[in-house]
């Protein structure tokens, strides 16, 4: 059976990725990105974020996946990664709950479990986008700006486990579920990766035993089980994708 499928940041890396595993095995896809894509919207504005849930609306919906996201040390780090999603998701959810095996998934990252700033993380996780990016400003100000791409994914993440088991997504049959990658070359990395100083710093922040840095397809197949009809017991799950990088850094006594 044909499902319709939403994907965020849709015009690269991860999400352009999914978008081509999903069309290939005969779903409808409704791409979302500020270019290029079915639906344009920038996923930082409230704006954004209304015309993104109307335009995906306007139909049966199957399944969404939030791709989209921003790594700079920039307060819009928290507003796309974080807030973008959680608007999106919501305001997506009435749709899904209408139909018959809806699913939703997010990407996270390993960065989620690194350093934060713990005030950026608790206003998120109180749902105050003012306060989040007012600190989020603060920690650029004070040069703790590379904190926000981490403080970002944790509080995705948190929001994400804690919303998974309420009557409104588990009770209404929708598994929620995240895939945190660690080194993806995608376009955003590609920059870091060619400049030697910098990929050694990342090969020591998020060592990837097993075969390396990901290709932006490893990361869309293990996307599309998790909104798969097969997927019917798993929920408010991050899953690491990651070459072996978390096992590594926070060892056996975490899982």
């Amino acid at each position: 059976m044909t499902r319709r499928i939403a994907v965020t940041g849709s015009a690269s890396g991860i999400g352009k990725a999914l978008v081509e595993v999903l069309r290939a095995q005969g779903d409808t896809v409704i791409g979302v990105d500020r270019e290029d894509a079915d639906v344009r919207a920038d996923l930082s504005t409230e704006d954004g974020r209304a015309r993104a849930v109307a335009g995906i609306g306007a139909g049966p919906l199957d399944g969404v996946v939030a791709c989209a996201g921003v790594s700079a040390p920039d307060p819009v780090t928290v507003s796309v990664n974080h807030f973008g999603v959680v608007r999106l998701l919501e305001g997506l959810r009435p749709v899904l709950a209408a139909a018959p095996n809806p699913r939703a998934a997010v990407v996270g990252s390993i960065a989620g479990t690194q350093p934060v700033d713990q005030a950026v993380v608790d206003a998120c996780l109180r749902d105050d986008e003012p306060a989040a990016l007012e600190l989020a400003r603060a920690a650029v100000a004070n040069g703790t700006g590379n904190r926000l791409y981490p403080s970002s994914k944790s509080a995705l993440a948190q929001w994400l486990r804690r919303a998974a088991v309420t009557e409104e997504w588990a009770g209404a049959g929708i598994p929620l579920n995240a895939v945190a990658p660690g080194v993806v070359l995608s376009p955003m990395v590609a920059p870091l990766v060619a400049d030697e100083e910098m990929k050694a710093v990342m090969d020591r922040a998020v060592p990837m035993p097993l075969n390396g840095y990901a290709q932006p397809a490893v990361i869309a197949t293990a996307l599309s089980w998790l909104i798969s009809t097969g997927n019917t017991h798993m929920t408010g799950q991050v899953i690491y994708v990651d070459g072996g990088a978390d096992a590594t850094l926070r060892g056996p006594g975490v899982f």
